[in-house]
């Protein structure tokens, strides 16, 4: 079950050092200091962590997002 919504989206706020809301199969959003709210995914490839970048929130919602990550997969 996913974990993460449009309202927890909305209240976060950027803090000293940027951090992560999960939302489920590798998704989460990077907060920065700034402010950004970036979609990102972690995979494996061949043993190795890797990330790939989705886009930036609200150009791309929850939504959008979630379907970006089935495709990646």
């Amino acid at each position: 079950m996913p974990t993460l919504n449009e309202a927890r989206i909305r209240a976060s706020k950027p803090k000293e050092k940027p951090y992560k809301l999960f939302d489920e199969r590798g998704l989460f959003l990077l907060v920065t200091p700034s402010g950004g709210l970036l979609w990102r995914m972690r995979y494996w490839f061949a043993g190795v962590e890797r990330l790939l970048t989705l886009g930036a929130y609200p150009d791309v919602p929850l939504k959008r997002a979630r379907e970006k990550r089935e495709d990646a997969r």
